[in-house]
């Protein structure tokens, strides 16, 4: 069986896009809806735009469902069996699972960008990623040091091994200190805007639950495995209800890799910029064919 997979933010790069544009009509007509959906050229910034440019949430998150998207769209012959998307890619396995439209799926990635760009600015946050210590003691720390009264959490499971937490500043200091005292082999601070996938996001999901209930969402062909239960979904209800609690919950990546193997995914395909998302079903699921586009 055929697991269909979507990066989220951090897969960006200056130039992304640029050759499915040029090479597929298909993939043109997409991107030029984009642009006038937006109402900017985010083809513009996507194509050659500077790396501080890209790293804006109100821009990052648009470029890469577009750019997973379109690549999804001019693939020949996609049938997936299964989809998921890591945080942001979860919109655009949305799209290949035919329950939201391009158009209406752009529209909330763009209000998602924006509410989770406001939340940043009300709340000031950070991520760190947490390499070579095992789940439960990150979050036992990070759980201790959340209830002395400085917020950090566990944002995303990524593959055995590897975890990012999400808080605040001062949160994510204390808990990079104890967790290399732990045993982490590393805990390094990321370039990010904010403390996504944590309580410091509560403020977004009021606007993003308000746009998502304005949107038309229909039963997939296939299922979704969502990050907030790494369960299957096709339920048009229960996906609205799940993409909104993901601002807030962790991406449980390593737990929805394992369901959709053990429901018979031999096979994941990575449609999108970069090839991270390979990297980690290799080290969930390391009998599984791997390959992108």
């Amino acid at each position: 069986m055929k697991a269909v997979i979507f990066p989220g933010q951090g897969s960006q790069f200056s130039g992304m896009g640029r050759d499915l544009y040029e090479q597929h009509d298909e993939a043109k007509a997409l991107m030029t809806q984009a642009n006038d959906i937006l109402g900017f050229s985010l083809t513009d910034i996507m194509f050659s735009g500077s790396d501080e440019d890209l790293r804006r949430t109100d821009v990052t998150q648009p470029a890469i469902f577009l750019h997973s998207v379109v690549q999804a769209a001019v693939l020949p012959g996609l049938q997936p069996d299964m989809v998921a998307g890591h945080s942001l890619g979860e919109f655009s396995a949305l799209v290949a699972a035919k329950v939201l439209t391009f158009a209406d799926a752009l529209r909330l990635v763009a209000q998602r960008a924006q509410a989770m760009q406001a939340a940043c600015q009300e709340q000031p946050g950070t991520m760190a990623a947490i390499l070579g210590l095992d789940d439960d003691t990150t979050v036992r720390i990070c759980q201790e040091i959340t209830d002395a009264g400085n917020v950090v959490v566990a944002a995303n499971f990524n593959c055995p091994g590897q975890l990012v937490i999400s808080g605040s500043q001062r949160g994510i200091e204390l808990a990079c200190e104890q967790l290399k005292a732990a045993g982490a082999k590393r805990a390094l601070p990321l370039p990010v805007g904010g403390a996504f996938h944590s309580p410091l996001m509560q403020s977004a999901e009021a606007a993003l639950a308000e746009a998502i209930e304005k949107t038309t969402f229909s039963p997939g062909i296939c299922p979704i495995y969502q990050n907030v239960d790494a369960a299957p979904h096709t339920n048009p209800d229960e996906i609205r209800q799940n993409l909104v609690r993901q601002l807030t919950a962790p991406v449980r990546w390593t737990q929805s890799v394992q369901r959709m193997a053990q429901d018979g995914a031999t096979e994941f395909i990575e449609c999108g910029p970069g090839k991270v998302l390979q990297g980690l079903v290799k080290k969930i699921a390391p009998t599984a064919a791997v390959a992108s586009v």
